[in-house]
C-alpha cells in the first residue's frame, strides 16, 4: 500500500507522462506542488490551460503560434524562396536561436516509418507542395534528423521535389547521428545550415 495520498499519486502519474520526467522526478515535483503557495499553484494551472488554449500550429507552416499566420510567415523580410523542412515545431527554435537562416519553414509533422504505419499521406507533404506552387519557392532545405527514418524521408522528398525542378539541399553532416535536431546546439545548426549540400539523385 502506498504511503502517498491518492491525489498525490495521480498528480505524480500525470507529471510522469511529461518528456524527461521519470518516476522519482514526478514524485518530487508532485510533493513540491502540493506544499507550494496556493496562489502559485493556481497561477501555474491557469498559465498551463491558457497556453494550451491559445497556442496552436500555424496554418501555413505548422510552427507553434498564438496568431495566424505565425510571425515568421508574416515577416516580409524573410526570404520566401527558401523553405527549410523540419520534422516538428520544436526544431525551428534551434535555427531561430542560431540567427543563421532568413528563409521560411515547413513542419512535416513526423517522418516516414513503414513499421509504424506512417506514410507520405500522414505527413504535411501535400501542404508543402501547395506552398511551393503558390509562394515562388526555388530551394528546399531538408533539415531532418540523421536516423534511418530521417534519411528515408529526406531521400523520398528529394526525389519527389526534384521532379518539379526545385533545388533540394540537405544540412551538412556534423549533426548528432541517430538523433533529432533538438540535441544540436545553435552553433552546430548554424554551421550545418551554411554547409548544406545539394542531394544527389538516387
Amino acid at each position: 500500500m502506498t504511503v502517498l495520498p491518492a491525489p498525490l499519486v495521480q498528480l505524480a502519474a500525470a507529471l510522469g507522462r511529461l518528456p524527461g520526467i521519470g518516476p522519482r522526478s514526478a514524485e518530487r515535483l508532485s510533493l513540491h506542488l502540493v506544499q507550494a503557495d496556493k496562489q502559485f499553484v493556481e497561477h501555474l494551472a491557469a498559465v498551463l490551460v491558457g497556453a494550451r488554449t491559445s497556442v496552436g500550429p500555424c496554418q501555413t507552416c505548422g510552427a507553434l503560434t498564438e496568431a495566424q499566420p505565425c510571425g515568421i510567415c508574416a515577416d516580409p523580410n524573410r526570404d520566401g524562396s527558401v523553405l527549410c523542412i523540419v520534422e516538428r515545431p520544436v526544431d525551428i527554435l534551434g535555427f531561430e536561436k542560431s540567427r543563421s537562416f532568413k528563409g521560411r519553414y515547413h513542419v512535416l509533422g513526423g517522418k516516414l516509418s513503414p513499421t509504424q504505419g506512417v506514410g507520405p499521406e500522414d505527413l504535411r507533404i501535400a501542404e508543402l507542395e501547395r506552398r511551393i506552387s503558390g509562394e515562388g519557392v526555388n530551394e528546399i532545405i531538408l533539415a531532418l534528423g540523421s536516423d534511418v527514418e530521417g534519411d528515408a524521408t529526406s531521400h523520398y522528398l528529394a526525389r519527389r521535389l526534384r521532379a518539379v525542378g526545385l533545388k533540394v539541399t540537405r544540412l551538412a553532416q556534423g549533426l548528432p547521428v541517430g538523433s533529432g535536431l533538438e540535441y544540436a546546439d545553435e552553433l552546430t545548426l548554424g554551421r550545418a545550415l551554411e554547409g548544406r549540400r545539394e542531394m544527389s539523385p538516387g
